[in-house]
């Protein structure tokens, strides 16, 4: 006999899982050597695109029964979407895993430690930009009070698992908010910034300088303020539904014909921002809208592009020895948003470095958002593979374009005992640091 929990399961992936996307792929296999899981296994198709796949239909016709094997298959995804690109047949994979993760959400039993996490971070901390900030203070009052330094001295971080201990020591040191000097250039464009929770709380110089840069090209920088987490964190987390809420708050924050772009500096809130318009195809009230918000988002580093950041740059020649910089891939903002081109573009050109590329840049370092507190094994195993490339290379400054990608970075780094020799940086403050540093 079927169980309860297996029917219902059942009967949720067929409500949940599209059909159709599950019936595009051709089961080719093109999106095998794409997917760092099923290379990190050893080949373990069941850890691959195809292969999860194949569950799905699996799960929604009952040929297999749920078990933790069936859910580690989905857990262990990092949801890359790399498969994407690879893929000849077009198959929506991220769509995909994002129904899979709604639809076991809605059936799975929860603990009541998983059901008070998911609330304070879901219905919470990142349905609501002033809490979000608030919890930032205490970080930050951890970090300038003493109370940092004693618990690390006391070894207190040590009762935690080794990799939240990594991530403890790679925060970014969190000041007081400080606002750029007004630029006066000519404004040619008027520019909405998507300021998002981590970038804007945890991350806020990195978001001055954007500002800075933007103003010193001839943007007019807009900050609607009612804006909200992107939703990214939610849907990747089987809580679309709520993704889609702040998708909606989103929309009517920025939805003004004054603005050309919708501008944002964290790839995996792009692609998320970038698809408001998929995941409100079907609402009345937001279709139009969304597809005016997201055919206005752009990246940070293609707009630099298009206000002609490079010939700033190339004003400045490069003397004597230059440093080599290189370039780590934002997953989302490859495989999502098409975007690899341009943050090289500026790497390239910039004065008194020397851009050499990665070896599989494009390959994820296994951030993935939040996947390296919940999956540090695999996340480790994959940074390991990624360092590997960066010790052949040696580059004095990696280059990302996503928080959760500078930090794995960081830990990288720290990991192989090269702090002395390289650093980590987001591409704005890269790019800031060069122009301050050659008065351009």
């Amino acid at each position: 006999m079927v169980s309860e929990l297996q029917q219902r399961m059942q009967d949720s992936f067929r409500e949940h899982v599209n059909e159709e996307y599950i019936m595009d792929c051709m089961r080719c296999g093109f999106c095998l050597p794409a997917c760092p899981t099923y290379l990190a296994t050893d080949q373990d198709e069941t850890h691959s695109p195809r292969g999860r796949i194949a569950l799905m239909k699996a799960m929604r016709d009952g040929d297999v029964v749920w078990d933790g094997s069936v859910e580690e298959s989905f857990d262990v995804c990092l949801g890359c979407r790399a498969c994407e690109p690879a893929c000849p047949a077009g198959v929506q994979y991220g769509a995909l895993i994002e129904e899979t993760r709604v639809a076991i959400q809605q059936v799975k039993p929860q603990t009541i430690k998983e059901k008070g996490i998911r609330n304070v971070a879901f219905n919470h901390l990142f349905a609501d930009q002033k809490k979000m900030a608030t919890t930032v203070k205490l970080v930050q009052f951890y970090q300038k009070s003493g109370l940092q330094k004693v618990t690390r001295k006391i070894g207190f971080l040590d009762l935690f698992p080794p990799f939240m201990k990594e991530m403890e020591s790679v925060l970014p040191k969190i000041e007081r908010k400080s606002k750029s000097a007004p630029v006066s250039s000519p404004k040619t464009v008027n520019v909405a910034f998507f300021t998002g929770c981590l970038m804007d709380t945890l991350f806020q110089e990195t978001n001055r300088k954007t500002i800075a840069l933007l103003e010193r090209l001839g943007a007019q920088v807009h900050i609607p303020k009612e804006q909200q987490c992107c939703g990214a964190l939610h849907g990747h987390s089987g809580e679309l539904a709520k993704g889609v809420r702040n998708a909606r708050a989103n929309i009517d924050a920025f939805d003004s014909d004054e603005y050309d772009f919708i501008v944002n500096n964290a790839g995996g809130c792009g692609a998320f921002l970038s698809e408001y318009e998929k995941h409100l195809h079907s609402d009345p009230l937001y279709k139009e809208k969304a597809v005016r918000f997201s055919r206005k988002n752009i990246d940070i580093s293609s707009l630099l592009v298009k206000l002609n950041l490079n010939d700033l740059l190339k004003k400045r020649e490069s003397d004597g020895v230059q440093a080599i910089v290189t370039y780590q891939d934002s997953c989302h903002l490859r495989n999502v948003n098409r975007v690899f081109l341009e943050p090289r573009m500026l790497l390239q050109d910039a004065p008194g470095f020397e851009y050499k590329e990665l070896i599989d840049a494009a390959s994820c370092c296994g951030s993935a958002g939040i996947y390296n507190l919940l999956q540090p094994e695999m996340a480790s195993r994959i940074l390991e593979a990624k360092m590997k490339g960066v010790k052949m290379l040696q580059p004095a400054v990696i280059v990302t374009s996503n928080p959760g990608c500078l930090m794995q970075m960081q830990v990288g780094i720290q990991r192989e005992g090269l702090e002395k020799e390289m650093k980590a940086l987001h591409i704005v403050d890269f790019l800031f640091n060069v122009i301050e540093k050659n008065n351009l």
